[in-house]
């Protein structure tokens, strides 16, 4: 075992869990013994609640640009820690060591955004009538938890770590038990920039402990990043008890390739959607639809997919049953009468025989019935449908329940606006094959990729972090009373 045991980090310590029972955490990159995670159960969510809880009245209350004033020295941490940060991410998830920099560079800049949030909480403040004014405020909302994936070990809990506690939270993290190795060190780099005991804690564990938190009565508000099946059951089990939630699920990605698309652009941006963090992320170019003659595109897609080389620019997926998992999903519609362009299944990496990984796969003559088109695979697998008008295209990417990105490769102004209209889905890119918006603009799909009103990042994550106060306040007594009184 390469690292102690892990603990649950409450009130600033990490502790034991009050249970024994622990699962094994392998690293995707060759199959290495890295760490025991504890299966917490509800009595340690107590204690983490009591704890943020605590800290709640004396962080709620510290004025927000003395809150930031921690940001700012844990951006400085992230930054100094870099390349610590992103050896760790790589081995306990199995993405490149480049892809894993680019994490922590996000991670960096989502910290940069919640820096300025002082300048965009403001409030508003009106003198309504003579002598009244009206003011609104931005308050924090108490207990709020993080239940985050194991696909980005600390992107994605930055997504909601300094927004929602910068906002004066406290906060309560839910790792997924795959990847717990991050976000300990997180809290280990948030207590160095001088964030004060029980604001941030984490609790491991499985299912019990995300049922835990959406029925606890002290949690205000819960985040969920994950699939759509259990998207839906966090959404509805927390707000059945009365919480602010938030859930974003799955995606099946549609990239619309028109004829007139610049064909090495194309080629290089779609193989790099699809297989980049083995195809492990929401924002995954999933399945392809050409539109007419696209067939010159499609061979430079699999001559750039050829490129991409098992455990060299793409990384392990993230255990045994996903690589099994994704190597069916080949199977299946190669049986169903897909042609296989590129094969990525029985893949070996020498050195690293026990690792998990899955070769680059390009799949053509899918149809939209076949289970790659409707599914998500969660791997470096792109499935190619062909149709003759943008019109058929964009019926079927609208028919799949997901709505989190699409794309449209085109020199075509006019028909990228008119498929910008169209799609069904929050997130479109145009030449771009991982539409992913930049800091302040926020993350989150449509349909069943998203389940819950606002987002957890960006600028519009202030209305859901915090709660308005308004206030009505009138001076002048001589004004007597009248209709506003």
């Amino acid at each position: 075992m390469k690292y102690p045991a892990i603990q649950n980090y409450i009130n600033g310590r990490f502790v034991p869990a009050t249970t024994s029972e622990t699962l094994n955490v392998i690293s995707p990159l060759d199959g290495s013994f890295l760490s025991t995670v504890p299966l917490s159960n509800s009595n340690d969510l107590d204690n983490a609640v009591q704890a943020a809880q605590a800290a709640f009245p004396g962080w709620s209350k510290t004025p927000i640009k003395e809150r930031v004033q921690v940001f700012f020295r844990y951006k400085t941490l992230l930054e100094k820690h870099l390349k610590e940060l992103a050896e760790l991410c790589s081995e306990e998830n199995g993405k490149t060591y480049g892809e894993s920099v680019a994490e922590i560079e996000k991670c960096i800049e989502l910290t940069e955004f919640a820096t300025s949030l002082p300048q965009l909480i403001t409030g508003e403040l009106l003198e309504v009538s003579k002598g009244v004014e009206c003011r609104t405020e931005h308050v924090p909302l108490g207990v709020v938890a993080s239940i985050v994936p194991f696909n980005f070990p600390s992107m994605v809990p930055n997504w909601t770590i300094p927004n929602a506690i910068a906002l004066g939270n406290c906060m309560i993290i839910k790792p997924s038990e795959k990847v717990p190795l991050s976000c300990g060190r997180i809290a280990e780099l948030l207590k160095e920039a001088g964030l004060p005991d029980g604001v941030f804690n984490v609790v491991h564990g499985g299912v019990d402990i995300v049922n835990a938190i959406c029925d606890h009565p002290n949690i205000e508000a819960v985040s969920f990043v994950g699939s759509t099946k259990v998207a839906k059951i966090v959404y509805q089990r927390a707000t059945q008890n009365l919480k602010r939630c938030l859930a974003l699920g799955g995606a099946k990605n549609h990239l619309m390739v028109l004829p007139d698309a610049i064909p090495d652009m194309t080629a290089q941006n779609v193989a790099a959607s699809m297989s980049g963090c083995a195809g492990q992320r929401c924002m995954a170019a999933s399945a392809m639809v050409g539109v007419g003659n696209v067939d010159h595109i499609i061979a430079k897609i699999c001559d750039e997919a050829r490129k991409i080389v098992p455990g060299q620019n793409l990384g392990a997926v993230i255990d045994a049953a996903s690589q099994q998992r994704i190597e069916r999903y080949i199977t299946q519609a190669e049986k169903d009468g897909a042609k296989i362009l590129v094969d990525g299944r029985n893949t070996k990496v020498p050195g690293k025989e026990n690792g998990t990984y899955v070769g680059p796969t390009v799949i053509d003559y899918v149809t939209p019935e076949m289970s790659v088109a409707r599914e998500e695979i969660f791997g470096p697998v792109i499935s190619i449908m062909r149709t003759n008008t943008v019109d058929e295209a964009l019926a079927i990417e609208n028919k799949n329940p997901y709505g989190n990105a699409a794309s449209v490769f085109t020199q075509n102004g006019g028909m990228a606006r008119y498929i910008i209209d169209k799609v069904s889905a929050g997130m479109i890119g145009v030449n771009v094959g991982v539409p992913v918006p930049r800091e302040p603009f926020s993350f989150g799909g449509w349909n069943e990729s998203k389940f819950g009103v606002g987002d957890i990042t960006g600028k519009s994550s202030i209305e859901f972090w915090t709660k308005l106060k308004k206030s009505t306040v009138k001076w002048n007594a001589e004004a007597g009373v009248n209709w506003m009184s």
